[in-house]
């Protein structure tokens, strides 16, 4: 069974890979199965409560996530000035005295046109119902501030249909016409004390890689200050 929910982008789109630096690193072009999940809890915590949220966090962990990037994306690229912590104590005068020290970082942000396909899947033909209330309140996608939209009510199917690719599956099998992504996602061993960043838990090994390519996804135009993909139809 799939449950499939369709977004449209409100504001700029940006999401590294877990392996890049705050330095740099460029963006994906779709949402990574372990950034949903954690989208899906942050709306449970909301709706059911903390212990509500703990109780569905299991099969929220093992939930399959399917990706349909959206008809076209536009990345830019820019540098831009940051504030990051001191390591080194400066002294008064200095030009950047105080606790940060200025540098600049590569940046992306991506406007997705038209709409972000996600699926939702698990074994079984049961209607878990309670998933349409928590993809109905995901505000943002990737960093903060990548508002989003769902622009109709999840509908459940029986088959993934034909542009969804299954991020979550262990399959060797890929489109040669596409375009690759690294995406993470998390295994059955991440607690919901490890999901929660208040608890004080860190997540070692229970976060992995996906290796992930789009299908029928090509880069069409691009120059030193933007790139366009889009997928073929």
């Amino acid at each position: 069974m799939w449950l499939i929910a369709e977004y449209e982008s409100a504001a700029l789109f940006s999401l590294k890979q877990s392996s890049a630096t705050a330095s740099g690193g460029k963006t994906l072009l779709v949402p990574t199965p372990y950034s949903f999940k954690m989208a899906l809890l942050d709306a449970a915590c909301r709706i059911l409560g903390v212990r509500g949220a703990e109780v569905r966090w299991d099969e929220i962990r093992g939930l399959r996530t399917a990706l349909r990037p959206a008809p076209k994306t536009i990345v830019t690229n820019l540098f831009q000035k940051v504030l990051k912590p001191r390591r080194a104590e400066s002294e008064e005068g200095d030009q950047d005295f105080g606790p940060f020290q200025k540098t600049i970082g590569y940046r992306e942000y991506a406007q997705l046109v038209g709409s972000l396909g996600i699926a939702l899947g698990w074994a079984g033909t049961e209607r878990r119902e309670w998933l349409i209330d928590l993809l109905i309140n995901i505000s943002y996608l990737g960093k903060r501030g990548g508002f989003m939209q769902i622009i109709a009510p999840p509908i459940f199917v029986d088959e993934l249909p034909i542009g969804f690719v299954d991020a979550t599956s262990d399959e060797k099998m890929f489109a040669i016409n596409g375009i690759l992504q690294v995406l993470d996602d998390c295994t059955s061993d991440l607690t919901f004390a490890k999901a929660n960043i208040y608890s004080g838990e860190k997540i070692k090994k229970e976060r992995i890689i996906r290796i992930v390519v789009l299908p029928n996804y090509r880069l069409a135009r691009s120059s030193k200050s933007f790139s366009l993909y889009e997928r073929i139809e």
